[in-house]
């Protein structure tokens, strides 16, 4: 449905009776998500235990490469999220990825990509509560059980998701603020290390230790190149300002200049920070599992950092459970309202949110206290292969929707977006090939090949799923493919992949 269409349906169905995706009010929703709000739904959203904890293990394989790995990386997903920045001024829908999915490059990948972002987040909302159960081990050692922590955890975000989107912005207002004083507070620290001398690392600090430890590329570059996984996993969610976009105050103008500000958070954040670090500590300190900031602090003999960062990250995790209850419920809404998804889903509260799909959702999250009763050992490791792939699977969409849009817009076929994607396609057939490598890469790891099994599995029930729902109702709105030109009007019958 695109601008035009959605003007002509406030009531958000078509002649058909079938529930289309809008934005904004014509959704149904409330827009309680304002500036403040969404700058920091932004920067929180590329912060998370991937850099945290995540880093540690990269550090040991990569050494001080891996802040090329972040940089490059980073550039890549910059593009990723200028593409989606094109795409969300063209149109802007809380259930972005697969609303966008479903109109360029057809009703199955819609299908796909909405209920593959579902999972998603259920997945990394069973991951992010099992390892913050984990950090709150490290105050009670184990005096209460960490299956407990998981289930008040799980219950405390889900209550706090059906008060108002206003709520779950001002937790993640919150959370993002906890996690970015943390690293800048770690960044200065370090440049006072370098420039003054004080603390237990004060007298070995030293940029050089970026290449006298065997080095910038000491393991060799392709080691650099099996960290780009890992990478990847620790920047999933950047996307979630697009789930925004329907509760969002101001999207037009919100939305581009959050946006915007993804190269210098990834150049503060990742970068510098990895930079600090590694120059007041060598690389070889640093070990899998252990937070680098942890190491650091212990390093630098600032025993109290350990407790702070601990903090740090159990915030991180909540943080990202809380985005997963968030995006869940409005992903499965939007599959709900587009026929691809039981229609009990659509069903808003009065204060405009989806009880229902959220509660299916925290309900599915639950499964992690039982993970979390069953092996409280290895939890986190169960449930924690699937994230990276699926979750890239939204980038890929994300790009090959902003290569068409463009395409069609350039063609006078649709309106042109006031936020155009510097660069692209170039750019996005770049950002691609990169994912690409990247999965590559994942198959060639041992430790992360478990996720490129599950997939086709994963694949392999959507597919049955979608040709069975099809069959049964061939004619529906979700299942014809639509053809939108400029006037924006849609015609069923011709496809919208082809160009």
């Amino acid at each position: 449905m695109t601008s035009v269409q959605v003007e002509e349906h406030h009531d958000g169905h078509d002649g058909n009776g079938v529930v289309h995706g809008s934005s904004g009010e014509g959704e149904g929703y409330q827009r309680g998500l304002g500036a403040r709000q969404i700058q920091m739904i932004a920067i929180g959203g590329a912060i998370g235990t991937g850099l945290f904890l995540g880093a540690g293990k990269a550090i040991h394989k990569a050494g001080p490469s891996l802040i090329l790995a972040y940089a490059i990386a980073g550039l890549v997903i910059f593009f990723i999220m200028r593409a989606l920045g094109e795409l969300l001024m063209y149109r802007p829908v809380s259930g972005s990825f697969s609303e966008y999915a479903r109109e360029f490059m057809g009703p199955f990948f819609g299908f796909v990509t909405g209920w593959t972002y579902w999972l998603f987040w259920v997945v990394t909302g069973i991951t992010e509560v099992t390892a913050a159960a984990q950090y709150m081990q490290y105050w009670t050692h184990d005096s209460f059980p960490q299956w407990a922590y998981a289930l008040v955890f799980t219950v405390i975000l889900y209550g706090a998701n059906l008060i108002s989107v206003k709520l779950f912005g001002e937790l993640e207002f919150w959370f993002s603020m906890v996690k970015v004083t943390a690293i800048i507070g770690m960044i200065l620290i370090c440049v006072g290390i370098l420039t003054i001398g004080f603390s237990d690392a004060g007298d070995t600090a030293s940029v050089a230790h970026l290449w006298n430890q065997g080095g910038f590329f000491p393991n060799g570059i392709g080691s650099t190149l099996m960290t780009l996984q890992i990478v990847m996993f620790a920047f999933l969610a950047v996307e979630l300002v697009g789930v925004t976009a329907g509760e969002s105050k101001d999207p037009k103008t919100v939305l581009p200049k959050a946006i915007n500000t993804v190269p210098w958070r990834i150049a503060v954040f990742y970068v510098g920070a990895l930079i600090m670090i590694l120059s007041v500590v060598p690389w070889t300190s640093f070990k899998p599992g252990v937070s680098p900031f942890v190491a650091a602090f212990e390093e630098m003999g600032l025993g109290v950092g350990a407790a702070i960062v601990n903090f740090v990250v159990l915030t991180a995790a909540l943080s990202s459970c809380n985005s997963g209850m968030y995006s869940t419920g409005r992903m499965l809404r939007d599959l709900a309202m587009n026929g691809q998804g039981p229609k009990f889903f659509t069903k808003l509260t009065k204060n405009g949110l989806p009880l229902i799909g959220t509660t299916a959702s925290a309900a599915f999250m639950l499964v992690g206290v039982w993970i979390n009763y069953q092996w409280p050992g290895e939890a986190f490791n169960y449930v924690v292969s699937f994230a990276t792939i699926s979750g890239m699977w939204a980038w890929i969409m994300i790009l090959a929707c902003q290569i068409r849009y463009r395409r069609k817009a350039d063609r006078g076929e649709l309106p042109q977006s006031t936020f155009r994607a510097p660069g692209a396609p170039y750019t996005s057939w770049f950002a691609l090939l990169f994912i690409g490598m990247v999965i590559v890469m994942m198959g060639v790891d041992k430790d992360a090949r478990i996720s490129l099994y599950a997939a086709p599995v994963w694949a392999a029930i959507l597919t049955v799923s979608y040709l069975v729902l099809k069959s049964r109702n061939p004619q529906a709105a979700a299942f014809t493919k639509q053809k939108v030109g400029a006037s924006g009007g849609a015609s069923s019958g011709d496809s919208l992949s082809k160009d």
